[in-house]
């Protein structure tokens, strides 16, 4: 018998979306256990999470009894242990530019406009919305245009590398999904809004979308 596969999530978080796509486009059952990031001062804080992950960070992927965090290292993780629908390429080039590209945002654009991150520009240093909006809009702006560069340079597919989706297009619709959040103009970056089209036109990226979440707000 398989292992249940329990996700710890919040609705909005982009970390927690980029799982939930792989899951899906693997074709996975999992269970969904909301972690409110801000109610309450963020339910992410309690001692219990805080002993399950200790970065009290979302997504927390529970495999049985193991305990998985970080997007991009659950997603591989789930890509060795349920092989059935790669989402890394088979060619070492094509990994490694998968990766790049989903570490482009994971790892340069993602943490900069982080609600952590923004908490601290608003209760440290005290800095007004429009000035944090501002923040975020600059290294989103950046890592879009790097991203974009990326792609027309390795000529890309239907899909970020190739014609399927892979690790990098996990990563990058949650960020454009943030990226309209702040109001950040699109139409400078064709390339990937023909692939997020694409995405969007996939069951899998569908149901794991922010809005379809239970814990989602009513509309």
């Amino acid at each position: 018998m398989t292992a249940a596969l329990t996700l710890h999530t919040y609705w909005r978080s982009s970390a927690a979306y980029r799982v939930r796509i792989a899951l899906h486009l693997k074709g996975l059952a999992f269970d969904s256990v909301p972690v409110h990031l801000v109610q309450g001062g963020g339910k992410q804080r309690l001692p219990a999470f805080a002993a399950r992950n200790p970065q009290r960070l979302v997504p927390t992927l529970q495999h049985g009894d193991a305990v998985l965090t970080q997007s991009l290292a659950i997603i591989e993780y789930l890509d060795e242990a349920f092989p059935g629908v790669p989402l890394l390429p088979r060619d070492a080039l094509s990994r490694q530019r998968a990766r790049a590209l989903a570490q482009l945002v994971a790892c340069d654009i993602h943490p900069l406009g982080n609600l952590r991150v923004l908490q601290y520009l608003e209760h440290e240093l005290q800095l007004p919305p429009d000035a944090r909006t501002r923040w975020v809009a600059r290294w989103v702006r950046d890592g879009l245009e790097a991203f974009e560069a990326l792609l027309l340079q390795h000529g890309a597919g239907d899909f970020c590398v190739g014609d399927a989706p892979t690790i990098a297009d996990c990563a990058l619709v949650p960020q454009l999904y943030n990226a309209r959040r702040f109001g950040i103009d699109l139409a400078p970056y064709p390339v990937i809004g023909r692939i997020e089209a694409a995405c969007a036109a996939l069951p899998a990226f569908e149901a794991a979308a922010p809005e379809r979440q239970a814990d989602a707000p009513p509309v």
